[in-house]
């Protein structure tokens, strides 16, 4: 089974041989695919992705802060099972990291990369292992997990046509929810009605300013 190896890694100490000369030669091969995809395509604009700004608003923050990690894994053949509990043990680690309070805890990331997981498989496990963890996980602590992975058919909000998931090597990522994720939430009541909860009147207040923007606004005529 997978052991946690709690080695956080900044996308800059990729080139610091101190911090990883105990990676192996496909675990920083696949550390640096990940963060060659996620500064060349993630923090980047995209006519294609239908709104403006980088394919991920929050990943340019969490760069300038140095608040986004990558950590490597390795899984075998290890199934849902254990790799939920490795998931749950970054999701504790993850809560504990600094900062843990203040406008910064958006900005924080996890970026776990499985060096050794094959596309084709990625999908099946990630989505056993989300199954039994995003829901309680949102729930307990407001902690969100995001799979990507080659071959992700998951599409932009805004475009249906265009598909951020597909990194070059699978990872999950961890971060704080915030108030705008009732995007990806209006399909699923049981997520939906967990936003709710957590966020009330000021998931209200951004909600109502999401409306505002919409075009039947524009066509409304005053009687």
């Amino acid at each position: 089974m997978p052991v946690q190896t709690t080695e956080l890694l900044l996308i800059d100490d990729l080139e610091d041989l101190g911090r990883t000369s105990g990676l192996g030669e496909r675990d920083l091969a696949a550390l640096r695919a990940v963060a060659d995809w996620i500064t060349s395509f993630v923090t980047r604009l995209h006519a294609e992705l239908g709104r403006d700004g980088p394919v991920c608003p929050f990943v340019p923050g969490s760069l300038e802060r140095r608040t986004l990690w990558l950590i490597p894994e390795q899984v075998g053949d290890s199934g849902v099972r254990e790799v939920v509990d490795l998931m749950d043990g970054y999701r504790r680690l993850f809560l504990d990291t600094e900062p843990t309070a203040g406008e910064d805890v958006t900005y924080k990331v996890y970026v776990v990369v499985f060096t050794d997981l094959s596309a084709e498989r990625a999908q099946g496990l990630f989505d056993g292992v989300l199954e039994q963890l995003a829901l309680p996980s949102y729930a307990d602590d407001g902690v969100i997990f995001g799979p990507f992975y080659e071959g992700n058919q998951g599409t932009a909000l805004y475009n249906a046509a265009f598909r951020p998931f597909q990194s070059p090597v699978p990872f999950l990522f961890v971060r704080h929810t915030v108030v705008t994720d009732w995007k990806f939430f209006v399909d699923d009541d049981r997520w939906l009605s967990l936003w709710v909860d957590r966020f009330g009147e000021s998931g209200a207040r951004a909600l109502g300013e999401e409306l505002r923007k919409l075009p039947w606004r524009d066509r409304q005529t005053v009687s």
